[in-house]
């Protein structure tokens, strides 16, 4: 299952408290204060795992609990540290505190590792309270509590090219065409409820990465047809590609509500660079008037008889190359 946002409770470990001890050996009856300092709670850490695609495991275990510090000990010798927990994300997780817009770390590289929440800090025992007008203190400090809150974590598909389009656009077969993912194809809108990427292989040993965008509707931006959640996989896209269906009546309108829809949600979206694709040439169909309205350049392509898609990768490549 693709779960893209869940929400954790996580708490660090508390320190380990000061011991209060002193020395008793043979023939030194008044040793001194040797109490030892208790120990660091455990830290709670996300750490990037290119293996992972989804945060299904994460949703399933709402709470993580660090271990706490030991306490110190006689002998002036300091608890062990609490075991620090572990919490694997996928590259492109976003870590915001609840119910807050600041982005905390944005986690996109294998193995890069935050601590979200640290462990307290071990209590001092009692040898660190000795004076030379106190020599027998009988104070030591308890373990500070560790750090804790409930966090958002949101996974934003990393992809070198997205396809953006309206459903049954043809984005699911294009990428199912020219990569070796195997999206779900069928004649029936929003067929694709989650995104899907897949490695695009040119040249000898070359490849970028393109990502299956659900199909938008107008007002996704809003939130309608589950905009929101499909429309935060885009943000990360190099480029864009809009697929419009050759078949469409109004071709111009499907690329001109579909542009809106990117600028509404992040203006920044079509800044980008982007391709537009008149999609399912091999259907011969009569095309739209108002495909002569576009200035752009238009690819035709067919992922049934792959007419087209070798130029359209070429144009891809030469793009990516340049920003």
């Amino acid at each position: 299952m693709f779960i893209d946002f869940t929400q954790i409770d996580i708490s660090a470990g508390n320190g380990g408290s000061g011991a209060v001890s002193f020395r008793r050996e043979k023939f030194i009856p008044k040793g001194g204060p040797d109490g030892g300092d208790g120990g660091r709670g455990g830290h709670v850490i996300f750490k990037v795992d290119t293996n992972l695609h989804t945060l299904q495991d994460i949703r399933y275990r709402r709470r993580y609990k660090a271990e706490n510090g030991h306490p110190g000990r006689g002998s002036n010798k300091t608890g062990k540290n609490g075991k620090d927990v572990v919490i694997l994300v996928p590259a492109g997780s976003v870590i915001r505190k609840k119910g807050s817009k600041d982005i905390i770390i944005d986690l996109t590289v294998n193995g890069q590792n935050y601590i979200i929440c640290n462990g307290g800090q071990g209590g001092k025992g009692n040898a660190r309270f000795k004076t030379s007008t106190k020599q027998a203190p009988r104070k030591a400090q308890p373990g500070i509590e560790g750090e804790s809150g409930i966090f958002e974590i949101e996974l934003k598909v990393l992809a070198d090219v997205g396809l953006v389009g309206l459903p049954n656009a043809g984005k699911s077969t294009l990428l199912s065409s020219i990569s070796s993912a195997r999206p779900k194809v069928a004649d029936y809108p929003f067929t694709t409820l989650k995104p899907n990427l897949g490695i695009v292989k040119y040249g000898e040993y070359e490849s970028f990465v393109m990502a299956d965008i659900p199909g938008l509707i107008e007002g996704a931006s809003l939130g309608k047809g589950l905009g929101h959640q499909f429309l935060r996989h885009i943000e990360r896209n190099r480029i864009h590609i809009y697929l419009i269906d050759c078949m469409e009546d109004n071709p111009y309108d499907v690329y001109t509500t579909l542009k809106n829809e990117l600028k509404n949600f992040n203006e920044d979206l079509i800044k980008k660079p982007s391709l537009i694709c008149r999609t399912k040439s091999d259907l011969k169909q009569e095309l739209s008037p108002q495909w002569s309205d576009f200035n752009e350049k238009i690819y035709d392509i067919s992922s049934l008889t792959k007419e087209g898609v070798d130029e359209l990768i070429h144009s891809l490549v030469e793009v990516l190359n340049n920003n």
